[in-house]
C-alpha cells in the first residue's frame, strides 16, 4: 500500500525524466512481447475486428477531450 501517492508520483515523474528514451531496448521490449503473444497463442487474434466497438468508443472519447487548463 502506497502511503504518500503524490511522493511516489513525483519520483515517478522525476524517474522518467532523467532517463532518455532507448529506441532499441524498446524495439526489444515489443518484439518479446509479440513473440510472447504468438507463443501463447492469442496472436494473431482469430477474429481480426473482435473488440473494435471498443476501439472506437475509446477513440471517440479521446477525441473529444478538450485541452485541460
Amino acid at each position: 500500500m502506497v502511503k504518500n501517492p503524490k511522493l511516489l508520483e513525483r519520483f515517478e515523474r522525476e524517474l522518467v525524466a532523467s532517463r532518455k528514451p532507448d529506441y532499441r531496448q524498446n524495439l526489444r521490449v515489443a518484439e518479446a512481447l509479440y513473440q510472447e503473444a504468438v507463443r501463447f497463442g492469442i496472436w494473431p487474434p482469430q477474429d481480426p475486428l473482435e473488440g473494435i466497438e471498443t476501439v472506437i468508443q475509446i477513440a471517440r472519447i479521446a477525441t473529444s477531450v478538450r485541452e485541460t487548463p
